[in-house]
Formats: C-alpha cells, sequence, structure tokens
C-alpha cells in the first residue's frame, strides 16, 4: 500500500442534481474530520455515538455557519467498505450545499478522492478482491436487469468463489506433491501420478466452463453485438433509428447512403444489443463503398446475433439467399421483411437455412416491431451458470485462458513421461494466472486501469 492511502479522501457519493446528497469521507481522520463539519442535535461529539448508527444534525459551512440538516453515520475500520474508517453526510441535493460541504471537509485536512479511489481502498485492504471491484462499476454502468444480476453476484463474490476453488484445488496438489518429497519420514499417503493427472484434468475442465462464459458475461455487461445486414435500401438505418428511439443513422431514398457501420445500443426483448448498422452489401467499384461493404462482412462475422433485411416490396433473389445463408453460419439469425405496410413482392415459403426464424416488420410505422422484439429475447443466447459467475471482460478471460493453458501443458507433460517436478512448474504458471485473476498479484498499472473506469466518489 503507497502513502497515498494514509491520507483521509472525501467526495460527493452521488450524482448530481437529485433529492439526496452524500458526503463520504475515508481514511485515518475520516470520523475526526466528520465530527468537526458535524454538530449532533443531541449535543454530543459524533465519535460518542456507536458506529454505523444515523444521527441527526447540522452541516456547517467554510465559515463554520450552519449550510444543512442532516443525518451523518461513520464506521470504524476493518469493519467498513474500504476497511479504514469512514463517515458519510447525508445531506440534501443542493449541488451549492454539497460543494460548500466538501470545502469544509477539504479546509480541515482531507484531499479530494480521485476515480474509484474508494473501491481501490477496499481491494488494497482485502474487503475486495478485483473480480469485485470491477462489479462495482460494473452495476453501476448496467443497462439491463440480467447485467445488474450478474454483477450483483459478481460483487457477491460468486466468479471469485469458483476462481478461488480451482486455485484451491492446484494449491493442494503442489502441497501434497511438496510434503511427500519434503517429509519422507512422516505418515504422508504416497503421491500417485494417476491422482495428479485427475487433479489437473478436473482443474483443466473447470477452466474450460469458465472461459466459456467470457462471450455471454461481456455481452451482458456490454450489450450483445448485433449486426443488421441486408441489401443496399432494405431499411437497415430506418430499423437501428426505430430500435434506438432517433435519427441515428441517415436514411434516404438513395441506396448506398451507409459506407461505414453505425452502432447504437437498445434494450430489446430484456436483451441489451449492441447495434451495429453495416454498408449495404453488394458488389461496387465506388472504393469507399467497397470498404464499407468489407467492413459489414466483417461485422457480420463478428456478431453474435443478426438481423438480416429484406425489402418485402421488391423480389427476393439469388444474392439475397446466398448472404442469407453466409449470415446463418456465422450467428443465429432473424429474416426480417421490412416494409411490411407496401404490397409483397416475394411469395411466403420461401426455403431458409435451417435455424433462421422470420418477422415482418414495417421500421417507418413501427409495425411487427413487438415481434422482433419477442424473436430476439427468444433467440439470445442463454446461460445455465449462477448470476455472478461469468467472466465479464477481456483481463479476466486472458488470466483464465493463461491459467488453461498451463494446466493443459502440465496434464500433457505428466502424461508423456515428464517428472512431476518439472510439470510443477506450469502449475505454479497457472497458479500466478489465476491469482492475477483475483488480484492476488497484479501489476500497478492494470489496477490503475480498472479504476480509471470508475466516477469520483465509488
Amino acid at each position: 500500500m503507497n502513502g497515498e492511502t494514509t491520507h483521509t479522501i472525501a467526495a460527493v457519493a452521488t450524482g448530481l442534481p437529485g433529492a439526496i446528497g452524500i458526503l463520504r469521507l475515508s481514511g485515518p481522520e475520516a470520523v475526526t474530520v466528520a465530527a468537526q463539519a458535524f454538530q449532533a442535535a443531541d449535543g454530543k461529539t459524533l465519535a460518542e455515538h456507536p458506529p454505523r448508527k444515523l444521527v441527526y444534525g447540522s452541516l456547517l459551512g467554510p465559515q463554520g455557519k450552519v449550510i444543512d440538516q442532516i443525518v451523518c453515520t461513520y464506521s470504524r475500520g476493518p469493519a467498513s467498505y474500504t476497511g479504514e474508517d469512514t463517515a458519510e453526510l447525508q445531506c440534501h441535493g443542493s449541488p451549492l450545499v454539497l460543494q460548500m460541504g466538501l470545502e469544509t471537509l477539504f479546509a480541515l485536512g482531507a484531499r479530494p478522492a480521485r476515480p474509484g479511489e474508494f473501491t481501490q481502498r477496499a481491494f488494497l485492504n482485502g474487503r475486495l478482491d478485483l473480480t469485485q471491484a470491477e462489479a462495482v462499476v460494473d452495476l453501476i454502468d448496467a443497462q439491463s436487469r440480467e447485467g445488474v444480476y450478474q454483477s450483483a453476484g459478481q460483487l457477491a463474490g460468486v466468479l471469485s468463489r469458483r476462481v478461488e476453488e480451482i486455485y484451491l484445488g492446484l494449491v493442494d496438489l503442489m502441497a501434497h506433491f511438496h510434503a511427500v518429497l519434503d517429509y519422507p519420514d512422516e505418515d504422508i499417503d504416497p503421491f500417485k501420478e494417476e491422482q495428479m493427472i485427475q487433479s489437473m484434468s478436473r482443474a483443466e475442465r473447470e477452466l474450460e466452463g469458465l472461459l466459456a462464459t467470457h462471450r455471454r458475461g461481456e455481452s451482458l455487461v456490454n450489450g450483445l453485438p448485433c449486426a443488421i445486414v441486408g441489401r443496399p435500401n432494405a431499411g437497415k438505418s430506418s430499423l437501428l433509428n426505430a430500435l434506438v428511439g432517433y435519427d441515428r443513422a441517415i436514411v434516404t431514398d438513395i441506396p448506398g447512403t451507409t459506407r461505414d457501420t453505425v452502432e447504437g445500443r437498445v434494450r430489446l426483448g430484456g436483451v441489451l444489443l449492441r447495434l451495429a448498422d453495416t454498408a449495404g452489401l453488394r458488389d461496387s467499384t465506388d472504393p469507399i463503398e467497397q470498404m464499407g461493404v468489407e467492413r459489414s462482412r466483417a461485422a457480420m462475422e463478428q456478431a453474435a446475433l443478426i438481423l438480416f433485411l429484406c425489402d418485402r416490396s421488391v423480389p427476393f433473389l439469388p444474392e439475397d439467399a446466398q448472404l442469407l445463408t453466409q449470415a446463418a453460419a456465422c450467428a443465429p439469425t432473424v429474416l426480417v421483411w421490412n416494409k411490411s405496410d407496401l404490397p409483397p413482392a416475394t411469395a411466403p415459403g420461401l426455403p431458409l437455412p435451417e435455424g433462421v426464424r422470420v418477422v415482418e416488420i414495417s421500421a417507418k410505422t413501427g409495425q411487427g416491431l413487438d415481434a422482433l422484439e419477442q424473436t430476439v429475447a427468444d433467440m439470445a443466447p442463454h446461460s445455465n451458470e449462477e448470476s455472478g459467475a461469468l467472466l465479464t471482460n477481456a483481463r479476466q478471460a486472458d488470466a483464465a485462458k493463461r491459467a488453461l493453458e498451463s494446466v493443459r501443458l502440465a496434464r500433457q507433460g505428466l502424461e508423456l513421461g515428464y517428472t512431476p517436478d518439472a510439470v510443477l512448474v506450469d502449475v505454479e504458471n497457472a497458479l500466478s494466472a489465476l491469482g492475477e485473476l483475483a488480484g492476488r498479484s497484479v501489476r500497478e498499472d492494470i489496477t490503475a486501469r480498472i479504476f480509471e473506469r470508475f466516477c469520483v466518489g465509488k
């Protein structure tokens, strides 16, 4: 822990404006500073009241004058969020009152908190591991119910316990091996190579299962990547605008208007989608349009769900069928017949690739969007994992992947006849990677990047 964490920090912990505003302090002088800025109505000092009890009184401004009637509470470390002494002054939500209250706290010796510094101190003091700390900001930013459940579960330690179980299993493996070697005269069960292979195989399966949750977990936090594709002038930009609720993309009757991917986020059927309106898929001699087409194909290949848009009022051509087949090979696909408000030019009963669902809509009038919403909800990938047990970002996935690779190398080495002491080097590498995942040992620059995502006061 560096010297900065010995300072008492203060910040507004609530959004502005609001009915209630909270001034939060953490550090060795948190209670002392709060007590000087607060006058309890019963005449007692703040410290004369028991911890974690709301005390009614007055908040003092920079000149010692009363600026608000508030409640105040404090906690003593390590039994607090940050693991340090903390205090909260719960005021009315006036931005000016909160600013004047902060000025008082700074004048009394507190310094301004940096973004995420309260949670960073909780991590440094062992109150949270790194996956739980990441869950705090994911919970703040959550844009879907499932995202809330996932972040809340991760904050409660579900992912931490899953990682810890794998970690401790590998630690037990190494401890048993070293105990047999270092204490040959003790009554310790002999180490069997077959048991070692079984233990590593079990850890390998658990890590494979954990790593497989990454795409689902990341989509809950950031949105499921969903590409809107089709030929030019099928109404892709109109659909994007209809779903996000405003004119996110330019819409004209001129084919090829969209030259690049245009993104927008929307909740559809309870699923957070990261929509990408793509350039129309067609052959073109225009180099700029052709670059847009290439990006459209890349977006289709990276999507977890594809909305393949076709104009219902024009004939379905062989190139449409070819593009639809390509889309269905990339991800679950919905054939969206657009412009249902116009007379249809294609007869029903069109042969489709396996698994493709069909919905008729009018992006112009909104007809059929409720059916599209239900179809998306049905087709979105679901997980049987407990909420909070998913990997939600690239850092976590990278650590899990390195742990898996190391365990796999260890298991393969044993099967090839390598001596156990040589194989255990790979097990140590796996433990190191799992330690990074949870934050047992992680570089300072990585933790700095994580906490830069936070807002001040959290």
